[in-house]
């Protein structure tokens, strides 16, 4: 593994998934490989699982750590090539990548999805721009439409609390006020497809996703009806992907309550966080779901990943 920004980048998911597990057992197994390398983290966008929980995977491992967060430490970047920066860009980001390469070993780079131009925001623009001006490794932390470290994470939870040998697994649209992008639910559709899973979605019409996503996945617009027999329930919210961006409805009925969960085969609630309480589901739900050993698998998924690289990279 040279750069880890998809499930593309990886050969073998039973043996990454394994090594992860071997991580939670024993965290300080390899904490002699990093020894005198140092993972650089930049961040567009706030983070807090990611963060903290790359971080404290890189120190396991023996690495130094430096954390850049871009749209307050540092210069406004240009991601264009060919722009007269006579504007607001102070520094293009063919310098900045390259640099960035002479002080780090590894870079990881988080960015969001603007919501605004579909068509920018699926190039991923900003994070293939750092892979071909880095000198180094790149790990994506998020991008505008893919979050394979959370979904690393969500495929060693799968692992290890399924309790059949083809689980029912149902992704569900969640109400939320605000306009989030497609990228968590995109990754988990690509790595979840690879796992040996009955895969079902769920979303109220209009928040269709990309086919190169759904591809191959049975979808369903009536939520109970696709709760029925889960054995996991993953709920996330999206934008809509044909109307970019927007927000067609906030309908609460798609809240999952201990009524839906009731439907499922005792199923395990799942969400990659933060979740907005009683909007994307019941406190009670939450409180008896997975998403803490779930952020807590967060840890043990980069962990494995920059193993790999440094072993491999």
């Amino acid at each position: 593994m040279r750069n880890f920004l998809s499930i593309r980048d990886v050969t073998d998911l039973k043996s990454l998934v394994a090594q992860a597990l071997r991580f939670k057992k024993d965290p300080y197994s390899e904490r002699y490989l990093g020894q005198g390398k140092t993972l650089g983290l930049i961040f567009m966008n706030p983070s807090l699982r990611t963060r903290l929980s790359t971080q404290r995977a890189a120190y396991q491992l023996g690495m130094e750590v430096m954390v850049m967060n871009m749209n307050q430490d540092s210069w406004q970047l240009e991601f264009q090539d060919g722009t007269v920066m006579n504007k607001g860009t102070a520094e293009h980001v063919r310098e900045a990548a390259a640099v960035i390469s002479q002080y780090c070993d590894i870079i990881g780079i988080r960015t969001f999805a603007e919501l605004q131009d579909r068509e920018k925001d699926y190039q991923e623009l900003i994070l293939s721009k750092f892979v071909a001006y880095a000198q180094v490794p790149v790990i994506s932390l998020e991008s505008a439409t893919l979050h394979p470290l959370q979904s690393l994470a969500d495929i060693v939870t799968l692992t290890e609390h399924q309790t059949s040998k083809k689980p029912k697994v149902v992704v569900s649209w969640a109400p939320h006020p605000r306009a989030l992008p497609q990228a968590v639910v995109n990754s988990f559709l690509q790595w979840a497809r690879l796992w040996d899973c009955e895969l079902l979605l769920t979303h109220p019409e209009g928040y269709e996703l990309s086919d190169e996503f759904t591809s191959g996945v049975s979808v369903l617009h009536d939520q109970e009806k696709a709760l029925e027999g889960a054995d996991f329930v993953y709920t996330k919210n999206w934008s809509s992907y044909q109307q970019y961006g927007q927000v067609l409805k906030t309908d609460a009925s798609w809240m999952i309550n201990e009524k839906k969960m009731s439907l499922t085969n005792n199923g395990r609630f799942m969400h990659c966080l933060p979740l907005r309480r009683n909007v994307v589901a019941t406190d009670r739900v939450v409180d008896n779901s997975l998403v803490i050993p779930q952020s807590k698998n967060r840890l043990y998924a980069a962990q494995a990943v920059l193993s790999e690289i440094l072993k491999n990279g």
